[in-house]
Protein backbone atom coordinates (compact mmCIF):
# COMPACT_ATOMS: atom_id res chain seq x y z
CA UNK A 1 0.00 0.00 0.00
CA UNK A 2 1.10 3.45 -0.75
CA UNK A 3 0.31 6.35 1.51
CA UNK A 4 0.47 9.77 -0.14
CA UNK A 5 1.95 12.78 2.38
CA UNK A 6 -0.07 15.92 1.64
CA UNK A 7 0.92 18.88 -0.16
CA UNK A 8 1.02 20.90 3.19
CA UNK A 9 4.25 18.72 4.03
CA UNK A 10 6.21 20.45 1.54
CA UNK A 11 9.62 22.36 3.20
CA UNK A 12 8.67 26.02 4.27
CA UNK A 13 12.22 26.71 2.82
CA UNK A 14 11.22 25.22 -0.43
CA UNK A 15 8.37 27.48 -0.73
CA UNK A 16 10.13 31.01 1.03
CA UNK A 17 12.50 29.98 -2.17
CA UNK A 18 9.94 29.89 -4.56
CA UNK A 19 8.79 32.78 -3.41
CA UNK A 20 11.90 34.67 -3.67
CA UNK A 21 12.51 33.06 -7.12
CA UNK A 22 9.59 34.64 -8.30
CA UNK A 23 10.20 37.78 -6.76
CA UNK A 24 13.48 38.59 -8.35
CA UNK A 25 12.36 37.55 -12.13
CA UNK A 26 9.79 40.76 -11.51
CA UNK A 27 12.85 42.77 -12.44
CA UNK A 28 15.67 44.68 -10.59
CA UNK A 29 13.31 46.16 -8.42
CA UNK A 30 11.82 42.94 -6.92
CA UNK A 31 15.45 41.52 -7.09
CA UNK A 32 16.48 44.49 -4.40
CA UNK A 33 13.44 43.83 -2.24
CA UNK A 34 13.68 40.16 -2.07
CA UNK A 35 17.58 41.27 -1.05
CA UNK A 36 16.63 43.43 1.35
CA UNK A 37 14.14 40.62 3.02
CA UNK A 38 16.58 38.02 3.74
CA UNK A 39 19.31 37.96 5.80
CA UNK A 40 22.81 36.60 4.71
CA UNK A 41 21.87 32.43 5.61
CA UNK A 42 18.56 32.40 4.41
CA UNK A 43 19.31 34.10 0.88
CA UNK A 44 22.52 31.33 0.40
CA UNK A 45 19.84 28.45 1.72
CA UNK A 46 17.40 29.90 -1.05
CA UNK A 47 20.90 29.64 -3.41
CA UNK A 48 21.34 26.00 -2.64
CA UNK A 49 17.15 25.27 -2.75
CA UNK A 50 17.50 26.72 -6.53
CA UNK A 51 20.67 24.42 -7.20
CA UNK A 52 19.23 21.47 -6.45
CA UNK A 53 16.21 21.91 -8.26
CA UNK A 54 18.06 22.23 -11.22
CA UNK A 55 18.94 18.92 -11.93
CA UNK A 56 15.87 17.54 -10.60
CA UNK A 57 13.63 14.58 -12.12
CA UNK A 58 9.63 15.53 -12.83
CA UNK A 59 8.33 16.02 -9.28
CA UNK A 60 5.98 13.23 -7.71
CA UNK A 61 4.06 13.33 -5.01
CA UNK A 62 5.73 12.37 -1.55
CA UNK A 63 4.35 8.76 -0.91
CA UNK A 64 5.24 5.95 1.29
CA UNK A 65 5.83 2.38 0.26
CA UNK A 66 5.96 -0.58 2.68
CA UNK A 67 8.92 -2.79 2.33
CA UNK A 68 10.40 -5.77 3.74
CA UNK A 69 13.96 -5.85 6.14
CA UNK A 70 16.90 -6.07 4.62
CA UNK A 71 18.95 -9.24 5.88
CA UNK A 72 21.75 -9.02 3.25
CA UNK A 73 22.61 -5.35 2.45
CA UNK A 74 25.01 -4.74 -0.04
CA UNK A 75 28.28 -3.11 0.85
CA UNK A 76 30.04 -1.61 -2.03
CA UNK A 77 33.60 -2.74 -0.57
CA UNK A 78 36.01 -5.81 0.11
CA UNK A 79 36.32 -7.16 2.56
CA UNK A 80 32.85 -6.63 3.53
CA UNK A 81 32.78 -4.76 7.12
CA UNK A 82 31.33 -6.97 10.21
CA UNK A 83 31.99 -5.03 13.45
CA UNK A 84 32.54 -1.40 14.58
CA UNK A 85 32.90 -0.77 18.26
CA UNK A 86 32.40 2.71 17.48
CA UNK A 87 29.04 1.55 16.34
CA UNK A 88 28.22 -0.41 19.65
CA UNK A 89 29.77 2.21 22.03
CA UNK A 90 27.14 4.47 21.73
CA UNK A 91 24.63 5.12 25.11
CA UNK A 92 21.97 2.45 25.71
CA UNK A 93 19.08 2.50 28.11
CA UNK A 94 19.08 -0.58 30.52
CA UNK A 95 16.29 -2.54 28.66
CA UNK A 96 15.90 -6.06 29.35
CA UNK A 97 14.77 -7.63 26.06
CA UNK A 98 15.62 -4.80 24.30
CA UNK A 99 15.37 -6.08 20.99
CA UNK A 100 11.79 -7.78 21.54
CA UNK A 101 10.91 -4.28 22.56
CA UNK A 102 11.93 -1.97 19.38
CA UNK A 103 9.64 -1.61 16.75
CA UNK A 104 10.94 -1.39 12.98
CA UNK A 105 9.52 0.20 10.23
CA UNK A 106 10.84 -0.23 6.60
CA UNK A 107 9.45 1.82 3.53
CA UNK A 108 10.40 4.00 0.44
CA UNK A 109 9.85 7.14 0.34
CA UNK A 110 9.33 8.35 -3.08
CA UNK A 111 11.47 11.84 -3.38
CA UNK A 112 11.25 12.54 -7.25
CA UNK A 113 10.73 10.46 -10.20
CA UNK A 114 13.19 7.76 -11.46
CA UNK A 115 14.97 4.59 -9.18
CA UNK A 116 16.84 7.46 -7.36
CA UNK A 117 14.06 8.58 -5.98
CA UNK A 118 12.76 5.83 -4.08
CA UNK A 119 14.49 6.49 -0.91
CA UNK A 120 14.90 3.50 1.52
CA UNK A 121 14.33 4.27 5.33
CA UNK A 122 14.65 2.27 8.36
CA UNK A 123 13.36 3.31 11.94
CA UNK A 124 13.24 2.25 15.05
CA UNK A 125 11.94 2.94 18.02
CA UNK A 126 10.22 1.77 21.30
CA UNK A 127 7.01 -0.23 20.60
CA UNK A 128 5.55 0.62 24.12
CA UNK A 129 6.30 4.20 24.78
CA UNK A 130 4.60 6.33 27.06
CA UNK A 131 5.53 9.45 25.20
CA UNK A 132 2.92 10.56 23.13
CA UNK A 133 5.68 12.70 20.93
CA UNK A 134 9.14 11.98 21.26
CA UNK A 135 12.38 13.89 19.82
CA UNK A 136 14.00 11.81 16.56
CA UNK A 137 17.58 11.54 15.09
CA UNK A 138 18.72 11.13 11.80
CA UNK A 139 22.45 9.23 11.26
CA UNK A 140 23.94 8.64 7.83
CA UNK A 141 26.13 6.24 7.40
CA UNK A 142 29.38 6.32 5.37
CA UNK A 143 31.01 5.91 1.94
CA UNK A 144 30.44 2.42 0.53
CA UNK A 145 27.63 1.22 3.59
CA UNK A 146 24.39 1.50 4.46
CA UNK A 147 21.44 2.41 6.44
CA UNK A 148 21.93 -1.70 8.48
CA UNK A 149 25.13 -0.91 9.12
CA UNK A 150 24.23 1.88 12.02
CA UNK A 151 21.54 -0.59 13.31
CA UNK A 152 23.20 -0.49 16.91
CA UNK A 153 23.48 3.41 17.09
CA UNK A 154 19.47 3.06 16.04
CA UNK A 155 18.75 1.18 18.56
CA UNK A 156 20.84 3.17 21.12
CA UNK A 157 18.80 6.08 20.43
CA UNK A 158 15.66 4.07 20.25
CA UNK A 159 16.10 2.75 23.74
CA UNK A 160 16.01 6.53 24.93
CA UNK A 161 13.09 7.57 23.65
CA UNK A 162 14.17 8.29 20.47
CA UNK A 163 13.05 7.81 16.80
CA UNK A 164 15.55 6.83 14.94
CA UNK A 165 15.97 7.06 11.50
CA UNK A 166 18.48 5.53 8.87
CA UNK A 167 18.37 6.10 4.89
CA UNK A 168 20.16 4.48 2.29
CA UNK A 169 21.58 7.47 0.48
CA UNK A 170 22.10 8.01 -3.30
CA UNK A 171 23.70 4.90 -5.11
CA UNK A 172 23.93 2.98 -1.50
CA UNK A 173 22.21 -0.25 0.05
CA UNK A 174 19.14 -0.62 -2.05
CA UNK A 175 19.41 1.91 -4.14
CA UNK A 176 22.82 0.13 -5.60
CA UNK A 177 22.92 -3.18 -7.36
CA UNK A 178 26.82 -3.92 -7.71
CA UNK A 179 30.40 -2.82 -6.14
CA UNK A 180 30.91 -0.06 -8.25
CA UNK A 181 27.23 1.60 -8.29
CA UNK A 182 28.38 4.62 -6.46
CA UNK A 183 32.01 4.91 -8.34
CA UNK A 184 30.15 4.86 -11.87
CA UNK A 185 27.35 7.44 -10.69
CA UNK A 186 30.08 9.80 -9.61
CA UNK A 187 31.81 9.58 -13.12
CA UNK A 188 28.88 9.51 -15.22
CA UNK A 189 27.96 12.70 -13.24
CA UNK A 190 31.16 14.20 -14.31
CA UNK A 191 30.72 13.24 -18.23
CA UNK A 192 26.88 13.84 -18.19
CA UNK A 193 26.76 17.26 -15.35
CA UNK A 194 22.97 15.54 -14.81
CA UNK A 195 23.16 14.53 -11.50
CA UNK A 196 24.58 15.46 -7.94
CA UNK A 197 25.20 12.17 -6.49
CA UNK A 198 28.63 13.32 -4.10
CA UNK A 199 26.43 15.06 -1.59
CA UNK A 200 23.61 17.07 -2.79
CA UNK A 201 21.17 15.00 -4.42
CA UNK A 202 20.96 12.93 -0.58
CA UNK A 203 20.69 16.52 0.92
CA UNK A 204 17.50 16.38 -1.87
CA UNK A 205 16.04 13.36 -0.11
CA UNK A 206 16.94 14.45 3.44
CA UNK A 207 14.71 18.11 3.10
CA UNK A 208 12.18 15.47 1.74
CA UNK A 209 12.68 13.05 4.44
CA UNK A 210 12.01 16.23 6.88
CA UNK A 211 8.48 16.75 5.28
CA UNK A 212 7.64 13.45 6.41
CA UNK A 213 9.42 13.39 9.77
CA UNK A 214 7.05 16.72 11.03
CA UNK A 215 4.20 14.64 9.79
CA UNK A 216 4.19 12.04 12.32
CA UNK A 217 2.31 12.16 15.35
CA UNK A 218 4.71 10.15 17.51
CA UNK A 219 7.67 12.82 16.36
CA UNK A 220 7.64 16.24 17.92
CA UNK A 221 8.92 18.44 14.72
CA UNK A 222 10.46 21.10 16.55
CA UNK A 223 12.84 18.21 17.89
CA UNK A 224 14.36 16.54 15.27
CA UNK A 225 18.41 16.04 15.68
CA UNK A 226 20.67 14.48 12.33
CA UNK A 227 23.96 13.36 12.76
CA UNK A 228 26.37 10.95 10.28
CA UNK A 229 29.80 9.83 9.89
CA UNK A 230 31.93 10.95 6.82
CA UNK A 231 30.01 10.57 4.04
CA UNK A 232 27.29 11.11 6.21
CA UNK A 233 28.72 13.51 8.57
CA UNK A 234 28.26 15.71 5.17
CA UNK A 235 25.15 15.00 4.19
CA UNK A 236 24.02 15.93 8.18
CA UNK A 237 25.99 18.95 7.64
CA UNK A 238 24.76 20.15 4.12
CA UNK A 239 20.92 19.02 5.18
CA UNK A 240 21.30 21.16 9.01
CA UNK A 241 22.64 23.97 6.64
CA UNK A 242 19.53 23.99 3.81
CA UNK A 243 16.76 22.92 6.27
CA UNK A 244 16.23 24.87 9.14
CA UNK A 245 13.47 21.88 10.98
CA UNK A 246 16.85 19.57 11.52
CA UNK A 247 17.10 21.67 15.01
CA UNK A 248 20.24 19.76 15.66
CA UNK A 249 23.67 18.51 13.96
CA UNK A 250 26.54 16.63 14.58
CA UNK A 251 28.64 16.08 11.94
CA UNK A 252 31.01 13.07 12.56
CA UNK A 253 34.59 13.42 10.46
CA UNK A 254 32.70 15.21 8.02
CA UNK A 255 33.27 19.41 7.98
CA UNK A 256 36.32 20.63 5.33
CA UNK A 257 36.95 23.31 3.37
CA UNK A 258 37.01 21.97 0.01
CA UNK A 259 38.63 25.62 -1.85
CA UNK A 260 40.75 25.42 1.52
CA UNK A 261 42.35 22.13 0.46
CA UNK A 262 42.49 22.91 -3.41
CA UNK A 263 44.54 26.15 -2.74
CA UNK A 264 47.19 24.49 -0.02
CA UNK A 265 47.60 21.40 -2.05
CA UNK A 266 45.10 19.26 0.68
CA UNK A 267 43.17 18.07 -1.54
CA UNK A 268 45.10 14.37 -2.09
CA UNK A 269 42.98 12.26 0.77
CA UNK A 270 39.72 13.12 -0.22
CA UNK A 271 40.17 13.00 -3.54
CA UNK A 272 42.09 9.55 -3.41
CA UNK A 273 38.62 8.63 -1.35
CA UNK A 274 36.87 9.13 -4.61
CA UNK A 275 39.32 8.51 -7.27
CA UNK A 276 37.85 7.24 -10.41
CA UNK A 277 35.63 10.51 -11.06
CA UNK A 278 38.83 12.55 -10.66
CA UNK A 279 40.95 10.03 -13.37
CA UNK A 280 38.07 9.76 -15.77
CA UNK A 281 38.09 14.12 -15.41
CA UNK A 282 42.34 13.90 -15.45
CA UNK A 283 41.90 11.76 -18.68
CA UNK A 284 39.15 13.87 -20.44
CA UNK A 285 41.04 17.15 -19.78
CA UNK A 286 44.47 16.11 -21.16
CA UNK A 287 46.58 16.37 -17.87
CA UNK A 288 49.35 13.53 -16.69
CA UNK A 289 48.47 13.67 -13.04
CA UNK A 290 45.54 14.99 -11.39
CA UNK A 291 46.23 18.47 -10.30
CA UNK A 292 44.43 21.11 -8.39
CA UNK A 293 42.76 22.20 -11.63
CA UNK A 294 41.50 18.49 -12.67
CA UNK A 295 39.95 18.85 -8.47
CA UNK A 296 38.27 22.26 -8.64
CA UNK A 297 37.08 21.12 -12.14
CA UNK A 298 35.50 17.67 -10.79
CA UNK A 299 33.42 19.64 -8.21
CA UNK A 300 32.23 22.29 -9.91
CA UNK A 301 30.88 19.63 -12.44
CA UNK A 302 29.65 17.21 -10.26
CA UNK A 303 29.24 19.23 -6.94
CA UNK A 304 29.02 23.00 -7.79
CA UNK A 305 29.33 25.47 -5.41
CA UNK A 306 31.36 22.84 -3.07
CA UNK A 307 34.63 24.85 -3.42
CA UNK A 308 32.80 28.05 -3.10
CA UNK A 309 29.35 29.79 -2.32
CA UNK A 310 28.79 26.87 -0.52
CA UNK A 311 31.79 25.76 1.14
CA UNK A 312 31.98 25.31 4.46
CA UNK A 313 33.05 29.02 5.46
CA UNK A 314 29.80 29.86 4.29
CA UNK A 315 27.43 26.90 4.82
CA UNK A 316 28.40 26.18 8.75
CA UNK A 317 27.94 30.15 9.78
CA UNK A 318 24.15 29.36 8.52
CA UNK A 319 23.31 26.87 10.85
CA UNK A 320 23.24 29.23 13.41
CA UNK A 321 21.55 29.55 16.11
CA UNK A 322 20.45 25.85 16.19
CA UNK A 323 23.02 23.82 18.01
CA UNK A 324 26.01 22.62 15.99
CA UNK A 325 28.75 20.37 17.03
CA UNK A 326 31.42 19.38 14.67
CA UNK A 327 33.56 16.13 15.64
CA UNK A 328 36.69 15.71 14.07
CA UNK A 329 40.49 13.84 14.20
CA UNK A 330 43.30 15.49 15.27
CA UNK A 331 45.21 14.11 12.02
CA UNK A 332 42.50 13.63 9.47
CA UNK A 333 44.13 13.91 6.40
CA UNK A 334 40.05 14.52 4.27
CA UNK A 335 39.07 17.06 7.18
CA UNK A 336 42.71 18.91 8.16
CA UNK A 337 41.72 21.08 10.96
CA UNK A 338 43.86 24.09 9.26
CA UNK A 339 40.95 23.88 6.62
CA UNK A 340 38.46 24.21 9.27
CA UNK A 341 39.73 27.74 10.80
CA UNK A 342 38.05 30.24 8.66
CA UNK A 343 34.34 28.29 8.83
CA UNK A 344 34.82 27.76 12.62
CA UNK A 345 36.07 31.20 13.54
CA UNK A 346 32.43 32.79 11.27
CA UNK A 347 30.61 30.34 12.56
CA UNK A 348 31.82 31.41 16.84
CA UNK A 349 31.09 34.67 14.84
CA UNK A 350 27.58 34.06 14.07
CA UNK A 351 26.31 32.20 17.12
CA UNK A 352 27.82 35.41 19.07
CA UNK A 353 25.76 37.57 17.45
CA UNK A 354 22.56 35.24 17.92
CA UNK A 355 23.31 35.19 21.33
CA UNK A 356 23.38 31.38 21.33
CA UNK A 357 27.82 30.85 21.84
CA UNK A 358 26.70 27.87 23.83
CA UNK A 359 25.11 25.94 20.85
CA UNK A 360 28.17 25.85 18.86
CA UNK A 361 31.47 23.30 19.84
CA UNK A 362 34.19 22.17 17.72
CA UNK A 363 35.77 18.94 19.46
CA UNK A 364 39.11 17.50 17.71
CA UNK A 365 40.35 14.36 19.09
CA UNK A 366 44.29 14.07 19.26
CA UNK A 367 46.03 11.12 17.17
CA UNK A 368 42.74 10.45 15.19
CA UNK A 369 42.69 10.16 11.30
CA UNK A 370 39.81 10.09 9.25
CA UNK A 371 37.84 7.36 11.89
CA UNK A 372 34.44 7.71 13.60
CA UNK A 373 35.61 6.89 17.37
CA UNK A 374 34.13 5.46 20.29
CA UNK A 375 34.49 8.90 22.12
CA UNK A 376 32.69 11.08 19.10
CA UNK A 377 29.75 8.65 19.36
CA UNK A 378 29.10 9.80 22.81
CA UNK A 379 29.58 12.66 22.35
CA UNK A 380 27.38 13.59 19.57
CA UNK A 381 24.64 11.39 22.12
CA UNK A 382 25.18 13.81 24.87
CA UNK A 383 24.71 16.90 22.40
CA UNK A 384 21.77 15.44 21.35
CA UNK A 385 20.06 14.69 24.81
CA UNK A 386 22.02 18.22 26.00
CA UNK A 387 18.89 19.77 23.21
CA UNK A 388 16.69 17.32 22.15
CA UNK A 389 15.66 16.08 25.72
CA UNK A 390 14.74 19.56 27.48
Amino acid sequence: MTNIISSSSISPLICCFVFFFWLGHGGALGMQHSAAAINGADKIRSQFLHLLRTRRSPQVPLTVEPSKPVRHPLFQQVPTPTFSEAMESCPKADIKNLKERLKEENFYLRTEAGKQGRLPVLILSLNDSKQKRRPAVVFLHSTNKNKEWVRPLLEAYASREYIAIAIDSRYHGERAHNLTTYRDALVSSWIKGDTMPFLFDTVWDLIKLADYLTQRKDIDPKRIGITGESLGGMHAWFAAFVDTRYAVAAPIIGVQGFRWAIDNDKWQARVDSIKAVFEEARIDLGKSAIDKEVVKKVWDRIAPGLASIFDSPYSIPAIAPRPLLILNGADDPRCPLDGIKTPTKRARKAYAKAHSSNNFKLIVQPGIGHEMTSLMVKEASDWMDRFLKQ
